[in-house]
């Protein structure tokens, strides 16, 4: 176990243990009402079984949370099976299989080649953190039609992984976009 956190720590991204879990801050909001004391609401996501829930830390006292016994190590995504993913340790060349549950929703972004970071805690491999923008093509959408480049209109695109995300109306299958991980956003076509 590292050292306690103080509430001013407490942000999104951050990792942390907590009743010896780990888990990452996926919303942080800090609350002075005037009256009473400080104190941060954040929201947790359990890196090892995926689950999320909001936990209020008080400002000036013990926390509670301290720093996580995580290990980062770069991967490269070679394939998925029944059972979960499999990667290669950048380092020894070490294939790590990591299940469907430890990747959750990231599954959709992975393809073939991508390197990412895959987080071990007390040795074992947990969770992965995907870079904050990843390049797929469409596989599938709905035709556009001529002249319809209405400002803001969307429509859902299914990419190579199995990933829906909007797209502006104009998008065809076969082209490449770049996504926003952390928000599943489409951020602009990208070049092949």
């Amino acid at each position: 176990m590292g050292r306690e956190l103080q509430t001013t720590e407490l942000k999104k991204r951050v990792m942390i243990e907590l009743d010896d879990k780990p888990y990452q801050i996926i919303k942080a909001d800090f609350t002075n009402p005037g009256k009473g004391s400080a104190f941060t609401i954040c929201k947790l996501k359990n890196l090892e079984t995926g689950a999320v829930f909001d936990r209020t830390f008080k400002s000036g006292v013990g926390t509670g949370v301290y720093e996580p016994d995580i290990d980062l190590k770069v991967v490269e995504y070679m394939y998925g099976d029944n059972d979960g993913f499999n990667f290669m340790d950048q380092t020894t060349y070490e294939t790590i299989h990591v299940t469907t549950d430890q990747v959750g929703d990231s599954a959709g972004y992975l393809q073939e080649g991508i390197t990412l970071d895959l987080l071990f805690y007390k040795g074992q491999p947990i969770a992965i953190d995907l870079p904050n923008f990843v390049v797929l093509k469409i596989k599938e959408t709905d035709p556009g039609l001529k002249g319809d480049t209405a400002q803001g209109g969307t429509k859902v695109a299914i990419m190579e992984t199995g990933l829906q995300v909007k797209v502006p109306l104009f998008m065809k299958e076969g082209e490449i976009i770049k996504i926003d991980t952390r928000t599943g956003d489409y951020i602009e076509r990208a070049k092949a």
